[in-house]
């Protein structure tokens, strides 16, 4: 069988979750459910219906919940069989044997670059897909799958950008780039967290890469940046003149859940789209808004 492009995924969780504390001091911020599914197994099913085989979670202290998840969970499994739940059963069961999952830790939190780097044996000397749990898109066709297409055209290191206004733009690495058709840009340079006036771009990068084996030595030779993190931004930024780097300006809507408004709107926007509890939560909210005229 023939192998396929992008077999591997890197899905770094070893974060606090600082800015959706205090849930987050004793639940990891991936688990944090979106409706009725923890926030990162959106991100797992994203890689997964885009042809992945393999993914390491790169974790750190306190995330054993994400490891027990994926997990098969046995009493739970023989209490809902005895009980007839089999639906529950069947979709607790799926969860177990969703893909091959590995898993490494990040013994000091030292920044994006740095986790990516604990995948570097999982990885080997193959092109890699990196998702951020914190970053979830809504889409019929995954983002990570428009960026394999992508990739089959142009290879070479590939960012998911999104547009974002220009008064927040501070908040995100932004790339400068000359546009090569299909939503696509050839970076010249990525600046992180730049003052609105002085951004080459409204186009942000959000947690969705495509690297090559090249960015290990790249991060392993980039100097520490602010806290002494390392920073994946500068990692690639030093490969501009080395290999060829895109941004796809994906189709699909974004939504950052690692903060507590943006987890708030991933879980109104996709109740509102679930057919058993849609219409409940939408007059529910109809009615908010009447009693706040």
């Amino acid at each position: 069988m023939k192998e396929r492009l992008i077999s591997k995924a890197v899905i770094p969780v070893a974060g606090y979750g600082t800015r959706l504390l205090p849930v987050t001091k004793s639940q990891p911020k991936e688990m944090l459910p979106i409706v009725d599914k923890p926030a990162v197994q959106y991100v797992v099913r994203e890689a997964i219906d885009s042809g992945v085989e393999s993914i390491l979670f790169v974790t750190g202290r306190g995330k054993r919940a994400i490891e027990d998840y994926f997990d098969y969970a046995v009493e739970l499994e023989l209490e809902l069989e005895n009980k007839g739940k089999f639906d529950l059963l069947q979709e607790v069961r799926d969860i177990g044997e969703m893909i091959r999952i590995f898993y490494v830790r990040q013994k000091l939190q030292r920044g994006l670059g740095d986790a990516i780097y604990q995948a570097k044996r999982f990885i080997n000397d193959a092109p890699f897909a990196v998702l951020l749990a914190d970053d979830i898109i809504d889409t019929t066709d995954p983002v990570l799958r428009q960026m394999i297409d992508l990739y089959r055209k142009r290879p070479g290191i590939i960012l998911a950008v999104t547009r974002i206004p220009r008064e927040e733009i501070s908040q995100w690495g932004v790339i400068q780039g000359m546009e090569v058709g299909e939503g696509t840009f050839e970076v010249e340079d990525l600046i992180e967290k730049p003052d609105p006036d002085e951004a080459p771009s409204d186009l942000a990068i959000v947690g969705r890469y495509i690297l090559t084996p090249s960015i290990f030595e790249a991060i392993d030779k980039v100097s520490p940046g602010k806290g002494g993190e390392i920073q994946l931004t500068d990692s690639i930024r030093s490969l501009l003149n080395k290999e060829k780097i895109y941004a796809y300006e994906f189709q699909g809507t974004y939504y950052g859940v690692g903060d507590k408004v943006g987890f708030l709107k991933a879980n109104v926007a996709f109740a509102l789209k679930r057919k058993d509890i849609g219409e409940e939560l939408k007059g529910f909210l109809k009615q908010i808004i009447e009693e706040e005229k």
